[in-house]
């Protein structure tokens, strides 16, 4: 096959591979994981064959469709250790994760189950927990964060934070900043008089 005729099929794929994370990256966010591939594969306006052909599996998909959110893990992970203020540093972790988890229901879901085949995305999810452990270590020492803190007690709040779906961006944003403040005070050694961020309205109002 001539030369020229082969440079539209690679763009093609490429198209199709951007247009296929796009939508798997909305319907993670929105639905999680459980998102069908097929759904994906109409949103991105591609046959199921098609997908297949990219992403094999769901696991390959979403590895693939999570790496800013994992490096951004990295890098909130880093911020942490690299503040001179251990608790202040372990807060910041706890207030920028949650955060991050706010905006993708499928990336909580994807971190919480570390996706074993994915060397990668396994390395960096061991790297952000280990950064933690270390940073809880410093915090303990201080006297900030209460002795008998785990890390399991901090992935039991994400999984309860996972709960968090109000209908806007905003108010997900909302409430879950007020969660990490009440997750922060639970943590806390002894118990602090810091004002917490607004209540989020998460029901309609009654009458």
């Amino acid at each position: 096959m001539p030369e020229h005729l082969t440079h539209p099929l690679r763009s093609d794929a490429r198209d199709n591979r951007e247009r296929i994370l796009d939508a798997a990256r909305v319907l993670f966010a929105a639905e999680g994981l459980n998102v069908p591939m097929r759904e994906i594969a109409r949103l991105a306006e591609v046959g199921p064959a098609t997908l297949y052909r990219h992403f094999p599996t769901k696991e390959s998909l979403a590895t693939e469709a999570f790496v800013d959110q994992m490096r951004t893990c990295h890098a909130i992970a880093d911020e942490g250790l690299a503040d001179p203020d251990p608790w202040r540093g372990f807060c910041h972790v706890i207030e920028r994760t949650f955060e991050l988890n706010a905006h993708s229901r499928g990336f909580t879901e994807a971190f919480m189950s570390t996706f074993p085949n994915a060397m990668d995305f396994a390395a960096s999810r061991e790297y952000a927990l280990k950064s933690v452990t270390e940073l809880a270590r410093r915090a303990k020492e201080t006297g900030h964060l209460r002795a008998d803190f785990a890390l399991d007690d901090l992935m039991l709040m994400l999984m309860a934070h996972r709960g968090i779906q109000p209908g806007s961006q905003a108010a997900r944003t909302a409430a879950s900043r007020r969660f990490a403040a009440l997750v922060i005070e639970a943590f806390r050694a002894t118990p602090g008089s810091a004002s917490l961020p607004p209540v989020p309205r998460l029901a309609p109002a009654a009458g």
